[in-house]
């Protein structure tokens, strides 16, 4: 039963980076899938924007195209820095 007395809180920034983790995580697994080296891969989409490095194996080249470069760049940076 829901309780309609309490309001329900919405957290954007939660959500976008839980969003950004999985889709990298999916994007990652279907590389190594396929025998790429993922982290390279990775580097050479978000260096040159081109697709193409990204295999379309498990619709991870939709997945990848879902977010920004600059917000995957974001979220690596704060998640190596160990920022919250």
């Amino acid at each position: 039963m829901v309780d309609k007395q309490h309001t329900v809180q919405f957290d954007v920034i939660k959500d976008k980076k839980d969003m950004t983790k999985m889709i990298l995580t999916d994007v990652y697994n279907a590389l190594k899938e396929k025998g790429y080296n993922p982290v390279n891969q990775l580097v050479g989409y978000l260096i040159s924007g081109d697709p193409t490095y990204i295999t379309n194996y498990n619709g991870a080249r939709a997945l990848v195209s879902k977010l920004e470069r600059d917000d995957i760049l974001e979220e690596v940076l704060k998640a190596y820095l160990e920022i919250k």
